[in-house]
């Protein structure tokens, strides 16, 4: 299934607006300064395969729901992470309520529910909010410890 659903970014550097798409290869640029662009998305049932799994970089999974006020806390920190780690991460959002298929896959007995994925494999997971550095540290740690691996 090839998609060609997009979302809007604005850039962090110059402030253009860029559609691009939710499932790609490589990282989005910005169409004006080229500079990376942080990729925030959202998933489900339906495309969580192409949009998450099949990903060419790490992945950070928001398993969320709209009833969790602790969601709603940690949801604008996790984009302050895809806006520092531009170029390095996807952020993917999914509505567990909404899509129980992604929701049952990953066994969320508690959201939010966060994950780090590498080429659709869970290489961190942890639940509850965080602020932004501490989710920025847990995240970059969960790469260092990837690419650790990588070279072994």
């Amino acid at each position: 299934m090839n998609t060609t659903r997009t979302t809007t970014v604005t850039c962090p550097h110059c402030g253009r607006d860029n559609r691009i798409p939710v499932a790609a290869e490589g990282r989005p640029r910005c169409g004006h300064c080229k500079q990376p662009l942080p990729w925030v998305v959202d998933a489900g049932d339906d495309d969580f395969t192409e949009v998450a799994d099949n990903a060419v970089q790490p992945v950070v999974v928001d398993l969320w729901a709209t009833w969790c006020g602790p969601c709603r806390m940690v949801s604008p920190a996790l984009e302050q992470v895809a806006r520092d780690l531009a170029g390095r991460i996807k952020l993917v959002k999914v509505d567990i309520d909404k899509n129980p298929g992604v929701s049952q896959r990953f066994e969320v007995q508690a959201v939010p529910t966060l994950l780090v994925q590498d080429h659709g494999e869970t290489v961190a997971r942890q639940a509850g909010a965080a602020p932004a550095h501490v989710l920025r540290q847990w995240v970059e740690q969960a790469l260092e410890g990837r690419q650790a691996t990588a070279g072994q």
